[in-house]
């Protein structure tokens, strides 16, 4: 599978003297990418140069965009790409601001500078646990009476699942977040527990980070 950005993230580093500043954002759509570089580009309106690169869709379909902004070709939006590429980071974008220190760093050394900037920038926010990684799931919606409810959430327990939503009404209803590969298992072992009683129905795919309490990040196809 694949990462993300959970939310976003800003380091920075100096090199004789030129500070660069990198800004990464959670984007899924282009608009929202653009719309990020320009927020950057307003907070730094004084800086020389602010490069970018992102990256939006996921490993089917991926849309990807850089700019040297005004840096000699190839010295800063490639390989900020190329960065987010090896990192198998997807819907997001980063933006390094370059303000000029007085001392020509060379290709080679803008190079190395807008990618430590933004390897700064990622590291700080993998240590602070905000680059998940997606793995794919099924919504599977249980329905019990009553008398079956302890037990089925005590099995779940013991899958270590999450429940997503509990609806008591004439009878019970209990949304559980299911690995894929495990929701067939799952839905066949409530039926035995509950001796047919507690039907489990496979709801949604979807792509999903977190263990403990994992967050839906996005529905998928059927």
């Amino acid at each position: 599978m694949y990462r993300i950005i959970k939310g976003s993230g800003e380091a920075e580093i100096e090199v004789k003297k030129s500070r660069f500043i990198a800004a990464v954002k959670s984007c899924r759509s282009e608009e929202e990418a653009r719309a990020f570089i320009e927020s950057v580009r307003k907070k730094h309106y004084d800086a020389r140069h602010n490069c970018f690169a992102f990256r939006i869709g996921d490993e089917k379909t991926v849309l990807e965009r850089q700019s040297d902004d005004g840096e000699p070709q190839g010295t800063a939006g490639k390989p900020m790409l190329e960065i987010l590429k090896g990192a198998g980071l997807y819907d997001v974008c980063a933006v390094v601001t370059r303000y000029f220190g007085g001392t020509l760093l060379g290709t080679g050394g803008l190079v190395r500078a807008y990618s430590d900037a933004l390897k700064q920038a990622l590291s700080e926010l993998s240590e602070a646990g905000c680059l998940p990684e997606l793995q794919e799931g099924v919504r599977v919606s249980v329905n019990c009476e009553y008398a079956l409810v302890n037990r089925v959430k005590y099995f779940a327990e013991q899958m270590k699942l999450f429940t997503e939503a509990e609806v008591y009404l004439d009878t019970c209803r209990l949304d559980y977040l299911v690995p894929e590969a495990m929701s067939r298992e799952f839905a066949q072992k409530v039926r035995e527990i509950s001796a047919g009683k507690a039907g489990a129905e496979i709801c949604q795919r979807v792509l999903y980070f977190g263990e403990e309490k994992p967050e839906v990040y996005k529905l998928l196809e059927k």
